[in-house]
């Protein structure tokens, strides 16, 4: 399409402007938010596998937005709110409980608390999905669990435009004490900083931006996992470069991958499927090469 034939014809620019530029900047979001979040968690919790799904985030925020869906009618403004309550409680029970096991290092203590607590959260989900009124409701709540972008408008948008903007700068510039988070607390104190106020600052920007880009867009895997990785592949471990280095590749792919999932088939593949089989490939070629960084 030429601009041209966008400046002339008011059909041509209703699809632009109304369809495919809320869905494109939803998109570059989404990338930005799952990798910030994700290099962050990895990097606080010294856990090169750790990322949003893994702490009861996203389960969190999916079973929120079933519960907003089910119980509270399902407006935007619900579901997203209930996202966040819900994905704050998943991040908090599992370091709770993390501080409450009695053996194993932090690390598989954490590990274990993420897996217990997305469990629950993803029982309750199948509680709330029998529950749900098979003919709206569960196919409403089945696919926004797939993840996609298909039905996002300027509305959409606007909701998240804030929480997400403001999480990410707050990561962007605080980025370079991820270096220092990562350090053991004793350390950490003794270069000048406040470990438990900045990390919960850090956890609390992390959760805020999953939890808004989860509410619209739904469940969309492996993108906080896999891009971090691959951006300390390219640009080391250094969170000054690899923080905005994962937001970059985080946005592009999943622009991209939204490009793949609308164009690649007659019908519109769900984007969390995409992600998922992309990302778990791109996993793996990341681990078997040589000369992988996988220390955050």
């Amino acid at each position: 399409m030429s601009f041209q034939t966008l400046a002339e014809d008011e059909l041509a620019q209703r699809l632009v402007f109304n369809l495919r530029l809320p869905r494109l900047i939803t998109a570059l979001l989404l990338g930005m938010s799952l990798s910030a979040a994700g290099n962050v968690f990895q990097m606080i919790f010294s856990n090169p596998l750790v990322e949003p799904g893994f702490l009861g985030v996203s389960q969190g925020a999916a079973f929120g937005a079933a519960f907003s869906i089910i119980l509270l009618g399902g407006s935007a403004a619900a579901t997203q709110s209930m996202a966040l309550v819900f994905a704050f409680i998943g991040l908090g029970s599992s370091y709770l409980l993390a501080r409450r096991i009695r053996f194993g290092g932090w690390v598989l203590r954490l590990v274990l608390s993420g897996i217990v607590i997305s469990a629950l959260f993803s029982s309750g989900l199948g509680v709330l999905k029998y529950m749900a009124d098979p003919l709206s409701q569960l196919p409403e709540i089945t696919f926004w669990l797939l993840g996609s972008l298909a039905h996002i408008t300027w509305p959409d948008v606007y909701s998240i435009l804030v929480p997400v903007l403001l999480g990410l700068f707050i990561i962007y510039r605080m980025r370079w004490r991820l270096n220092l988070l990562s350090l053991d607390d004793t350390i950490s104190f003794s270069l000048g900083i406040t470990p438990g106020r900045e990390r919960t600052l850090l956890l609390i920007a992390a959760v805020a931006v999953t939890a808004a880009v989860v509410s619209v867009a739904g469940m969309v895997g492996w993108v906080g996992l896999m891009v971090p990785h691959l951006a300390r592949r390219l640009f080391g471990s250094n969170a000054r470069y690899t923080t905005p280095g994962s937001m970059l590749i985080g946005g592009t792919f999943v622009v991209l991958g939204d490009d793949i999932a609308r164009t690649l088939l007659t019908g519109e593949i769900p984007l969390g499927i995409l992600t998922s089989l992309i990302g778990a490939l791109l996993f793996i070629v990341l681990m078997v090469s040589r000369n992988m960084r996988v220390n955050p």
